[in-house]
């Protein structure tokens, strides 16, 4: 499944997507038109693979054997008001303590001041789930009540039994903090293509542009 198409809005051709701008911190990113959607991880969950798989293009998000090397806010245009967001990768990056803490203070300040963010899928290796920097990460967007997709990547590393019980302590964590009405979860797997579908399904609820809710709603109004 290639198009997703929601009944009031534009199919969503996400094999289309396209490299826009990168920009290194909020202030430098693209005026705040449209909608988009961010991906986040920690530097080794495999989150510029995810991204590549779900748009079918190996070359889109650049990916690499050193963790980290994703720096910059990348943005990935689908149409001229939809796009997605490879944001920097965290936590097991061999770089300089301090261009780490920069990173974490764009990171914050993305998700609490960017009105056009719609959804943040938060990237996690299933056989390490709920580390230090993605426990921060999801209280970064819980405190901005930001909706959250986690991914759990990787999910070719194990057995269908461990994944999935994998996934069921996830969410059982995510009730606990009281998260459920924001944060959801699923599998995924870039080299399987397993959970792309759904991943998919995600997105298009988010990535809903204004304009075309507020034409809807004034037509109703009138009739």
């Amino acid at each position: 499944m290639t198009d997703i198409n929601t009944n009031t809005q534009p199919v969503i051709h996400f094999n289309k997507a396209a490299f826009a701008t990168a920009a290194p911190s909020i202030r430098q990113c693209p005026p705040e038109e449209g909608v988009e959607v961010a991906f986040a991880g920690r530097s080794n969950a495999g989150k510029s693979s995810a991204i590549n798989t779900l748009t079918n293009n190996k070359k889109l998000a650049r990916t690499s054997k050193t963790p980290g090397r994703t720096q910059l806010i990348n943005y990935f245009n689908l149409n001229d008001s939809q796009r997605l967001v490879d944001l920097p990768g965290y936590g097991f990056a061999k770089v300089p303590k301090g261009m780490k803490h920069e990173w974490q203070r764009n990171l914050s300040e993305y998700l609490r001041e960017r009105k056009t963010l719609k959804g943040l899928v938060l990237m996690m290796d299933i056989r390490h789930p709920l580390q230090k920097y993605d426990e921060m990460m999801l209280g970064w967007a819980l405190e901005a009540d930001m909706p959250v997709h986690i991914l759990l990547t990787k999910a070719d590393k194990l057995k269908r039994g461990p994944a999935q019980s994998t996934l069921l302590k996830l969410r059982k964590h995510l009730k606990e903090i009281g998260a459920e009405h924001l944060a959801t979860a699923q599998t995924f797997s870039s080299l399987k293509h397993t959970g792309v579908d759904t991943l998919k399904v995600k997105l298009c609820e988010w990535l809903v542009v204004p304009e075309a809710v507020d034409t809807i709603e004034g037509d109703s109004s009138q009739s």
